[in-house]
């Protein structure tokens, strides 16, 4: 057929392309029509654009702040077309799409790359917490966690030892208490407190500023102390440049010697001490020692928890003497819930240096498991690294397919947990969402995150690191089922596998899963996440 731009015939064409129910004329005309006509091209990647923009809003869920539905406006989703409806033209459809691909303008290309960045792409971030040891900060103030970047601000750390690798590569440890500021990746200021900075030769310049001095270095491990009024400088390896106070010459101090600046006076030099700054130089050890008794202190309450009788499945992902592709389920329901099958995953470090995790890297790594049963209400929880949304959906755990009362729990690409519930009714499912919660300030860090489907009160309640982040009312009745699943993958089933929007493999590593038959309240879903992270709470510590 021919297609004519502006008409109703166009209109009507689009449309089907958009929902997939374009017929091979439609296809052909419309192709026709892209390869010679420019306005209609452009209106044409307008509304292909927008179609995809409403696709992916928060109206793609269901609304956090839908606590009293309208019964008749129910949040019930039907299925998108099955794939057979539109599979005769679909090589009329990858014909279009190279062809618009090839004709579209440039300035067009860049407007679709800005349109889906995500919001906060870029950080202020100047370094980041790599170590801590019986960490106190101060409880007025949110704390930072293990890990994760630091922009230019102040730490305040009342007791403990933390070490700070900034992005220059200079390495400060610090001694509580302690006040410091991040100017720089190559600069801090220390009106109170001890720190030993370690700096390699790519960092030369890294500077140290106190009420009493500043200092430069030249490739050195340098301390400093501020107290009382004074500043001490001492060099344990290479050389420092420091100068007194403004308008005094600058002094170069060479390894094993020190100086100590008061006041207005001319500093007086003297030698290093290594000896007052031991605790620190002896960070790294026993870091590595409060590690073990956090990852020992963990494993004792893992095996308590096994004995939890709603807990279906509890993947500790410690493989013990088990085969390598086997990932048991250590909860007492072993019945319900046999061991689990890894596809393709690696082994990788955890939470903690002893600790395993599996690493989904690539489209196919998957762990495969089954579980019998229907049930009134479940808990799933798992502590997880992200180290990318590369997805639209990007699969924490989904059950095989689409049958009545499974469920698909995932990330989406802009941060967004959701969890899809379907309905027992054919065409029908519930996909019930948070905010955007997941940060890029989070990739790369382990975070606790859980889901609460709670049959008879009728809500799902999304949580992070043991805070409540969105609640929805659930409209679909229980009960909910398993069957067969996976972690951090999906099957489909029946549905094209080279449709892009299909493929939901996660990216990052998973280092505990748990399953339970009943919904956990905020205090038990907290305690998870309090036994489970990687440094434990001495002092409040903020929401994380």
């Amino acid at each position: 057929m021919n297609l004519a731009f502006p008409s109703r015939e166009f209109d009507d064409a689009v449309a089907g392309v958009c929902h997939g129910t374009a017929s091979e004329e439609q296809m052909r005309g419309l192709n026709q029509l892209l390869r010679h006509d420019a306005a209609a091209r452009d209106e044409y990647l307008l509304r292909l654009e927008l179609h995809s923009r409403l696709l992916s809003e928060p109206d793609w869920f269901a609304s956090v702040d839908d606590e009293s539905p309208s019964p008749s406006e129910p949040n019930l989703l039907p299925f998108p077309p099955r794939p057979e409806a539109k599979r005769a033209g679909w090589h009329w459809v990858l014909a279009l799409a190279a062809s618009v691909a090839l004709l579209a303008t440039g300035w067009w290309g860049s407007r679709l790359i800005q349109s889906t960045q995500r919001n906060g792409a870029t950080s202020r971030a100047v370094a980041l917490l790599e170590r801590v040891v019986e960490a106190q900060w101060n409880p007025r103030e949110e704390a930072p966690r293990l890990g994760a970047p630091l922009p230019p601000g102040w730490l305040r750390l009342k007791s403990g030892l933390a070490q700070i690798v900034f992005y220059s590569g200079a390495r400060v440890a610090i001694e509580g208490p302690i006040e410091l500021q991040l100017v720089s990746s190559s600069e801090v200021t220390c009106p109170s407190g001890r720190l030993v900075a370690e700096v390699p030769a790519q960092a030369i310049g890294f500077r140290v500023r106190t009420p009493e001095m500043k200092v430069t270095d030249l490739g050195t491990v340098f301390g400093v102390a501020v107290t009382g009024g004074q500043t001490e400088l001492h060099v344990f390896k290479g050389s420092v440049d420091f100068q007194a106070f403004p308008g005094t010459p600058q002094q170069n101090l060479v390894e094993g010697r020190g100086a100590i600046a008061q006041g207005a006076q001319a500093p007086r030099l003297m030698a290093a001490n290594p000896a007052g700054f031991t605790s620190l130089f002896e960070l790294q050890e026993k870091s590595s020692a409060a590690e073990v008794v956090r990852y020992e202190h963990w494993l004792a309450a893992s095996r308590e928890l096994d004995h939890d009788p709603s807990l279906l499945v509890h993947f500790d992902f410690e493989p013990g003497n088990s085969a390598n592709w086997s990932l048991p389920n250590t909860s007492r329901r072993k019945n319900t819930a046999p061991d689990a099958t890894i596809v393709g995953c690696p082994w990788v470090e955890g939470r903690w240096p002893d600790k395993r995790a599996l690493e989904f890297r690539g489209v196919s790594d998957r762990v495969r498991f089954n579980v019998e049963g229907a049930y009134e209400s479940l808990t799933l929880a798992a502590w997880v690294r992200v180290q990318g949304l590369d997805r639209q959906i990007n699969s924490l755990f989904m059950s095989d397919g689409f049958a009545p009362g499974t469920l698909h729990w995932s990330v989406r690409s802009d941060g967004v947990l959701g969890l899809t519930a379907i309905g027992a009714a054919a065409g029908q499912y519930q996909i019930c969402a948070s905010p955007p919660v997941l940060t890029l300030d989070q990739f790369g860090l382990w975070v606790h995150l859980a889901v609460v489907i709670d049959g008879p009160a009728q809500r799902v309640t999304h949580y992070l690191n043991g805070i409540p982040v969105g609640e929805v009312a659930l409209k679909l009745k229980p009960p909910f089922r398993i069957g067969l699943a996976q972690l951090g993958n999906w099957n489909t089933q029946e549905f094209p596998r080279n449709d892009p929007f299909m493929i939901r493999n996660f990216s990052g590593a998973m280092d505990e899963f748990c399953l339970f038959q009943r919904a956990l309240n905020t205090d038990e879903i907290r305690t998870l996440y309090s036994v489970g992270k990687p440094q434990p709470d001495l002092l409040r510590q903020g929401r994380n």
